[in-house]
């Protein structure tokens, strides 16, 4: 990766992500946060169904993207996070957000973990 992604995935927050529709096999295009926790990448949302998180479950490679410090289009591999790590992951994300209205909850907030495709 490129000294400007690397900056990116380590200070930029703001993202979106390209998912294929498990129903309609479209391209879907949404604007999420990501968060770097102990070196590695996650996608996660508020507690409850989410079409970009069933998306994933169906179809685990997407686009993502980088639009704050600078702009690419890193393909990527989503791997759902079950669990005692599902928890303290969802943890660490609280405590990096410093937040009181943020609730996350391990048995109704998606998680996902990000690699990426070309990191074989």
């Amino acid at each position: 990766m490129t000294p400007g992604i690397e900056q990116a995935l380590a200070h930029d927050r703001v993202i979106d992500i390209t998912t294929i529709g498990r129903k309609t096999g479209e391209a879907r295009r949404i604007e999420i946060w990501f968060h770097r926790i102990d070196g590695r990448y996650y996608i996660t949302g508020t507690p409850g169904a989410r079409s970009w998180y069933a998306n994933l479950l169906v179809n685990p490679d997407f686009t993502f993207h980088l639009k704050e410090s600078t702009q690419a289009d890193l393909a990527a591999h989503a791997t759902p996070v079950e669990g005692p790590e599902k928890q303290r992951v969802l943890e660490a994300i609280v405590a990096s957000i410093a937040s009181s209205r943020l609730t996350l909850d391990a048995d109704t907030s998606p998680l996902v973990e990000v690699t990426w495709a070309d990191a074989a």
